[in-house]
């Protein structure tokens, strides 16, 4: 295989193609290839130990994986920026793309499984550079690690409170909710409520993989809770859960975990509420104000 990885580095160091070509044996013409595509799609260095070279390939040639599939490729980069324009959305450019199929008599992908190509694209994408997102184009979704309490007016008991938080990554315009648990029905009802707070729906929703939303995700297969699954078909949105041990993935929304925690329910402790519906008043006039 190509040494994308060393032929990237050894540039970065300041090496001459002459001195690259001869560390690697490859050819001057690909060397200036590669080198010229990593730059076009600002590849950053130091490089990370997930870009092998065979990850680094899939980055810089991604129609390679696609070949000898029978159908017609996607211009990834093409779709990439297309998503930057106002109101564009993957819906459309697939739309798009199946036209152009129709008219070449070409074969052209699914939507679901468009989609999956253009998220893995995308995943690469935005481990080497930074994305600027769109207003209202993901939302990210998730249960705050702390929880919150209310006392049990009988008992004197103290009840857990679990909080839900939505954010926007482009503006940190966030939603937050408490619940008594973190149920099904209390995850769908979350997201029905943050809706008509932000008043609109996003294109795209960033779950975490907790069992009520995401049933498996694994790179081979994605399988959404039936629910949940109808609940976004029934709003139009697309969910998008981030991958299994990568946070950054959903960077605002850990972010604004860490800020509820760390401050509003914090801000609360000396707040004796006794029912819900008082907790959530209570964390609105402190989170809200």
């Amino acid at each position: 295989m190509f040494q994308y990885r060393k032929v990237l580095e050894m540039r970065s160091d300041g090496f001459s193609l002459r001195s690259i070509r001869a560390a690697t044996g490859h050819s001057r013409q690909k060397i200036t290839e590669v080198i010229r595509l990593a730059e076009k799609k600002e590849v950053t260095l130091p490089l990370t130990d997930e870009m092998t070279d065979k990850w680094l390939e899939e980055f810089l040639y991604p129609e390679k994986t696609m070949e000898g599939s029978g159908y017609r490729p996607i211009d990834f980069e093409y779709i990439h920026k297309e998503l930057g324009k106002k109101n564009v959305t993957l819906t459309l450019l697939h739309h798009e793309y199946e036209v152009q199929c129709r008219a070449e008599n070409a074969i052209p992908y699914a939507y679901r499984s468009f989609i999956r190509h253009y998220r893995k694209y995308a995943e690469k994408h935005k481990a080497t550079m930074r994305i600027k997102r769109r207003p209202g184009e993901i939302l990210e979704v998730d249960w705050a690690g702390s929880t919150g309490t209310l006392i049990d007016r009988d008992t004197g008991e103290k009840v857990k409170v679990y909080v839900f938080v939505a954010t926007f990554p482009s503006s940190q315009l966030s939603y937050v909710e408490g619940f008594l648990s973190m149920n099904l029905t209390s995850w769908i009802t979350a997201h029905r409520h943050a809706y008509d707070y932000f008043g609109g729906v996003s294109e795209v929703l960033v779950p975490d993989n907790l069992k009520t939303g995401v049933q498996e995700n694994t790179r081979k297969q994605l399988v959404l809770n039936s629910t949940y699954k109808d609940m976004a078909n029934h709003y139009g949105t697309f969910v998008m859960p981030a991958r299994v041990k990568y946070p950054k993935d959903k960077a605002s929304v850990e972010g604004s975990v860490r800020t509820i925690s760390t401050w509003i329910i914090a801000a609360m402790r000396h707040t004796q509420c006794f029912t819900l519906k008082e907790w959530n008043v209570s964390i609105a006039d402190v989170f809200y104000q």
